[in-house]
């Protein structure tokens, strides 16, 4: 058995002379042209990857790698028993995090034709999508309609008008089904999507109870006779109540605040089970630009409970209220010096404790970042419920003197209480990943998505940017010095091609072929010449 060959070695010296020989041939075009492909190649993968992980989160490269060549390369099968093992201890966590990525309806939200449309008519601007659309088409579905709609026409009409995709064919099925009878929904659609002023919209809605009262009153005489009438009934109370909340947001929009106040302290009282409409957040911001703070505490003191689901505005409401107290003499030169009292104390850690539920809003309060269009579905926790919050409370936190500064010298605090990477919550449950992901589906392309926590940059978009940065170094010094950089080039692979020859001649000289070795024959060679 031979080790190395003196044929070997010739031929491995005739082929570095043969490369030697190509590159005197080049010219230095060549090199600039090298470089140059080099760079524009490795630039355009600079450019995809960052574009991708900015609309998606995460690396092109990383993604298919982990996608598709692990598991040609068998990297799955090495950690399916720790996947397993870890997957039945993360599944509490699993499911707490996609409860709190549940989308809701934005309590808040605004009137299609009197200002949506508004917005989009003097803007040109869509500041609804399509995913936040459609799910208000199934919300629409789900409170306005039941079974028993195609045993009358008006209600068959409107059933059929809520899955329509273009507006014009919603507002004309309305209009169509008005002209058989006097039915509250289709005032509904009307006021919410042809109206295009609030004024206009209350006095669509008002006919609207008219006639929705009277459904409702006739329904709840008949809803023990049978689940067909019960499942109208609580059609019926979807309709009503509905109505009566738009109502008062209207009052609200038109500036007759305490009328607004009364009619949802009313409803509250009439439907107190209805709570997936959440009013009470409603209620609080009227009652904010009322200035009741005492009142705002009251409703707070029911509805800040632990055993209830929290948002923004209750949080936020929350440390509104205990800023105000100590916000107007609040320094932060002389908290430093004396430390801070205990209402101060409360304060901060209310501000700290709504920053954790909700890192997004302090810089639309802050005015770090510009406000657009709430929509009309909200994550919690995530961008789209900030935005939502900020737009309309915005004006209450400036009107507390003080309440700005103390958010602004004390909210980022808030990070430092809570463990990184974020595997546990401080005072809520860990921060859900997937509010990234829902917030671009629920706001327009034209917005900048508030991302929390903020990600690291993936280490092939670093990678080709170091690349690209390297080759375009190359390409310039090579367009402007190319003799000087061709025999550099030269001077390098020479470099390479006598290492290597080195190489071979010193393991020639110490590595003597096995039949050239002179052993003393021992027993076994003794043994086997016999």
């Amino acid at each position: 058995m031979r080790l190395f060959s003196g044929d070997e070695s010739k031929k491995t010296i005739h082929n570095n002379k043969k490369v030697s020989m190509f590159l005197n041939t080049l010219t230095p075009k060549f090199y600039v042209a090298l470089t140059g492909t080099s760079s524009l190649i490795s630039g355009l993968i600079l450019i995809f990857e960052w574009w991708y992980f900015r609309k998606y989160g995460t690396s092109f490269i990383e993604q298919v790698s982990v996608s598709h060549l692990r598991p040609l390369l068998g990297g799955v099968d090495n950690n399916s028993s720790n996947n397993s093992n870890s997957s039945n201890g993360d599944s509490d966590s699993n499911r707490q995090s996609v409860s709190e990525c549940k989308v809701w309806r934005n309590p808040l939200n605004l009137f299609r034709g009197a200002e949506y449309n508004r917005y989009t008519w003097v803007t040109g601007r869509e500041p609804l999508t399509y995913y936040d659309m459609n799910l208000s088409a199934q919300d629409h579905q789900t409170f306005f309609t039941c079974d028993s709609d195609h045993l009358r026409p008006a209600d068959a009409i409107m059933q059929k008008a809520w899955r329509e995709r273009n507006p014009q064919a919603r507002i004309s099925a309305a209009h169509e089904a008005l002209e058989i009878n006097e039915c509250a929904t289709a005032y509904i659609l009307l006021a919410e999507e042809e109206a295009t002023t609030i004024a206009e919209a209350e006095k669509l809605f008002k006919q609207a109870l008219k006639a929705g009262d009277g459904c409702y009153r006739r329904s709840q005489q008949l809803q023990h006779h049978g689940s067909q009438y019960e499942a109208q009934h609580r059609r019926d109370t979807n309709v009503l109540v509905y109505i009566k909340r738009r109502l008062a947001m209207c009052a609200r929009r038109l500036g007759r605040t305490r009328e607004a106040v009364k009619m949802m302290r009313d409803l509250m009282k009439e439907f107190p089970l209805l709570s997936m409409f959440n009013i009470h957040e409603n209620l609080l911001e009227a009652l904010l630009e009322l200035q009741a703070y005492a009142d705002v505490q009251a409703v707070l003191a029911k509805y800040d409970d632990i055993s209830l689901p929290k948002s923004a505005t209750i949080c936020y409401t929350a440390a509104l209220l205990k800023a105000r107290a100590v916000s107007d003499k609040f320094s932060p030169e002389a908290a430093s010096r004396r430390g801070l009292s205990t209402a101060e104390m409360n304060a901060v850690e209310a501000i700290h404790r709504a920053v954790e539920f909700n890192p997004h809003v302090p810089k639309y309060l802050l005015e770090m970042k510009s406000l657009i269009l709430p929509p009309e579905h909200i994550l919690k926790r995530g961008d789209s419920e900030a935005i939502a919050y900020a737009f309309f409370h915005l004006a209450h936190w400036k009107r507390v003197e003080g309440a700005l500064n103390l958010l602004h010298c004390t909210w980022e605090g808030t990070f430092r209480m809570i463990p990184y990477p974020l595997e546990k919550g401080h005072l809520f449950y860990p921060y859900p990943i997937c509010t990234e992901t829902a917030d671009r589906e629920l706001l327009p392309a034209f917005h900048e998505v508030s991302v929390y926590p903020k990600k690291e940059l993936p280490f092939f978009i670093l990678f080709t940017a170091g690349l690209c940065s390297f080759t375009a170094m190359l390409a310039l010094l090579t367009h402007q010095f190319p003799e000087l950089m061709g025999v550099f080039a030269k001077a390098v692979v020479d470099t390479l091609c006598s290492a290597e020859v080195r190489d071979w001649n010193c393991k020639s000289t110490f590595m003597p072929f096995e039949d050239e070795l002179d052993f003393p024959p021992g027993p076994q060679s003794q043994h086997s010449q016999n």
